[in-house]
């Protein structure tokens, strides 16, 4: 994609430059789409699995839960109650897949653009049975003029779909039609409370930047599926934003891969 687009070139060297491969094209239209798809499962699954980590707890605190847990197991109690990772049983396996993509997305956009994550926002998920409320992602870069921000809106499905693009576009329209992203207040909160407090002030300063339209908000969208999902995105993406850009990521068994992935999580504790 060319500079004028949210991403920039596919990344040489990091785990989803070499795990995935890149096609980068226009929707129908006329929506920027970067297709991904797998070509390494072992190196995207080591990456992809020490990142939902890292979002979802600290090294510190998981330290001390691997502990109780242990203490726990000697008493033969249940252990699994102090997991911070979302359970694989019928009512909570949704959430397991909402966070595997947009642990994903905001790994590749990291990777892909120039902004940062100053909160993993799962860790303070007060339910980790139930996806967190607020942006799914929300990159800033608060030292250019202007400063700016993705708002990133992710989806799973196990089978690709014109419904699961149509439902990623109108959550980003939302978003757009919002006077902040929802998830701004929390973030210069958490920042606060961890005495972060010129990083704070400065994405605080946001909240003018945009009151006075002096800000750059672009939206991302991103789509993890089947290898039919990148048609559908090609197909059924709608150009209702002019700061719009979309990523597709095909795999050969999308929930097999989550499955995997908190199998591994949960057998580390």
């Amino acid at each position: 994609m060319d500079s004028k687009h949210t991403l920039n070139k596919h990344p040489v060297g990091h785990p989803y430059g070499v795990s995935l491969s890149c096609d980068d094209k226009m929707t129908l239209s006329s929506v920027p789409h970067r297709e991904l798809t797998l070509k390494d499962s072992k190196i995207f699954m080591d990456f992809t699995v020490g990142a939902l980590q890292t979002h979802h707890i600290s090294e510190d605190c998981l330290d001390i839960i691997k502990k109780e847990i242990l203490s726990l197991k000697i008493k033969g109690l249940d252990a699994s109650i102090l997991s911070p990772y979302p359970p694989e049983d019928t009512n909570h396996v949704h959430t397991r897949k909402s966070n595997f993509a947009e642990v994903v997305m905001t790994e590749y956009l990291k990777a892909t653009t120039s902004l940062g994550l100053p909160i993993y926002k799962l860790r303070y998920n007060p339910n980790v049975r139930q996806s967190m409320k607020g942006d799914d992602t929300l990159l800033f870069d608060l030292y250019t003029n202007p400063v700016r921000i993705i708002v990133g809106e992710s989806k799973f499905r196990k089978t690709s779909c014109k419904e699961a693009v149509g439902e990623i576009i109108s959550g980003l329209v939302r978003s757009a039609e919002d006077t902040l992203p929802v998830s701004l207040p929390f973030v210069y909160t958490m920042l606060f409370k961890q005495g972060k407090v010129e990083l704070a002030r400065k994405v605080l300063d946001c909240v003018h930047l945009i009151l006075e339209n002096a800000i750059k908000i672009e939206y991302v969208g991103f789509l993890l599926s089947n290898e039919k999902v990148s048609g559908h995105v090609e197909e059924h993406t709608t150009n209702k934003l002019s700061n719009l850009s979309m990523i597709s990521l095909g795999v050969p068994s999308p929930e097999n891969m989550v499955h995997e992935a908190f199998e591994r999580l949960e057998g580390s504790l």
